[in-house]
């Protein structure tokens, strides 16, 4: 398992989420951060999701 990062962010640039997660893969987190993003309500907010090594496994602008 990998710790996984979770960010979204207002149009003015405020973080409304930070949190991490643990996920088996890349996949499986985009799935995880895909589904916690849903049930906030912030699907069309700008937001990330990174893995350990910093690669954007989920992004929307």
């Amino acid at each position: 398992m990998a710790t996984y990062y979770l960010t979204v962010f207002s149009k003015t640039g405020e973080k409304l989420l930070d949190e991490h997660f643990e996920a088996s893969d890349d996949l499986n987190a985009k799935e995880m951060g895909k589904g916690r993003l849903e049930n906030e309500g912030y699907s069309e907010h700008t937001h990330r999701c990174v893995s350990p090594s910093a690669k954007l496994v989920l992004f929307h602008r």
